[in-house]
């Protein structure tokens, strides 16, 4: 029951870090850590730009205070880091936030303290990296002067019913008793129960796996779906009588992008690589993903050139640029590159989102947002992210957007009916 009466910093104050503040902050004493002084102001106004968390919601933890300032945690006696794990350009694992992190927070760490992991890395990265740096910066020695622990972050952004408290939490640690008290200290918020992992390793490649899974299931379909387009049959329809068999898995074609999906396999078969090992199955799942936005594009430009559309004289409308739907999030986007593939054939494309932020759309891809209202007399039409606000739209709408008949609609998400978009008079693109 120790872990019960200790003060908790939260490092890193994004998707995953602001929701597990609150929810510890509801009972016990909390600082809310940031490097970024922007983000930390806003959070003090109760403003929460990711949506993730309310001003109600902020304002019901009353023991969270918000700071950029590591004076302010030093007395801390458990640190949870929840900053970011991307890839770099080379798709390899950039770990400079969680080396930053983890310097931080060994230039104040004492006897006695614990230090929990939340961030996707590959197996054995939190004692072969995350360690040395704290052991160096405090002079302090692992697990004789402080522990560690491992707890996987599951947090799915935009979701509002799969909230943090109703996911399951695989905890870890670094030996019997942290890992008690660890599982303990998350039992105390997650109302769906915890899974306690043997060791750090298990719990950090349990988590590597679990949307390594996924990208390989959307890779397998993705491929069918290139298969089907060739054969010229409908690979929406192909998978629904498919799924009329009990145990079918129900995924569906797309473009995997985002901070989870899109970038954890490449975790996993960094490690491979480290210990001699060519992953093959993982890579290719991979590849096939990152290229469906490539393989969009130029289907859409096909489709266009075979209706004698004049593709340097063209305009074609792009809704949503979010990674998901009804969610801000840009990070890793695959429409960027849908994007940047339709703009290297001459033609205007003009893109719209009611959730995005411009400006950081501007500055992380230089894409220029247009309302919604500026897309007349396009050429073609790409709903590319399932926002709420698009699927309520009408097919009287998009003719609306797209005049001529014939026009191309690339219906990347399968929302709409074929049937009625065909009795339109688009020519309808599906992956």
């Amino acid at each position: 029951m120790e872990s019960k009466l200790k003060k908790i910093a939260i490092i890193g104050l994004g998707y995953v870090g602001l929701p597990l503040a609150i929810e510890f902050g509801k009972n016990r004493n909390v600082i809310g850590f940031d490097i970024n002084k922007v983000r930390i102001q806003q959070l003090k106004q109760g403003n929460d730009v990711t949506k993730e968390c309310s001003l109600d919601s902020i304002k019901s933890a009353q023991n969270l205070k918000f700071s950029s300032d590591l004076v302010d945690i030093k007395d801390a006696e458990i640190f949870i880091v929840t900053v970011p794990t991307p890839i770099d350009k080379a798709n390899q694992p950039n770990l400079e936030p969680l080396k930053i992190a983890s310097k931080n927070i060994g230039s104040i760490l004492k006897h006695g303290d614990i230090v929990i992991y939340e961030s996707t890395v590959f197996p054995g990265a939190t004692e072969e990296v995350c360690v040395p740096i704290l052991e160096k910066e405090s002079g302090l020695k692992f697990n004789k002067d402080f522990s560690c622990g491992y707890s996987p972050e599951r947090i799915n952004p935009g979701d509002k019913v799969n909230t943090i408290t109703k996911i399951k939490k695989i905890t870890s640690g670094s030996n019997i008793a942290v890992t008690e008290e660890i599982d303990e200290l998350y039992s105390s918020i997650i109302v769906a129960g915890t899974w306690k992992a043997s060791s750090i390793k298990v719990a950090e490649a349990a988590k590597v796996i679990e949307n390594s899974q996924r990208d390989l299931n959307i890779a397998f379909v993705n491929e069918l779906s290139v298969i089907f387009d060739r054969l010229n049959i409908d690979t929406v329809e192909v998978l629904e009588a498919a799924g009329s068999k009990w145990n079918f898995l129900p995924f569906r074609p797309g473009m995997v992008g985002g901070h989870c999906i899109g970038v954890d396999p490449y975790y996993l078969t960094h490690k491979a690589e480290q210990i001699g090992y060519n992953p093959q199955i993982i890579l290719a799942g991979r590849r096939m993903n990152d290229n469906m936005s490539s393989y969009a594009a130029k289907s859409i430009i096909k489709r266009m050139i075979k209706a004698n559309v004049d593709i340097s004289q063209s305009s074609i409308g792009v809704l949503g640029i979010t990674f998901k739907e009804n969610c801000p999030d840009i990070r890793n986007s695959k429409v960027v590159n849908l994007v940047k593939e339709l703009e290297s054939w001459n033609v205007e494309v003009l893109v719209t989102d009611p959730v995005a932020n411009s400006d950081e759309v501007k500055y992380e891809y230089g894409i220029n947002l247009v309302a919604k209202e500026n897309l007349v007399g396009i050429s073609a039409l790409i709903v590319a992210v399932g926002h709420d606000e698009y699927r309520a739209m009408s097919v009287s709408e998009f003719s609306a957007m797209c005049p001529i008949k014939g026009s191309v609609f690339a219906d990347l998400k399968s929302i709409f009916p074929k049937e009625a978009l065909q009795d339109e008079g688009f020519e309808v693109f599906r992956l």
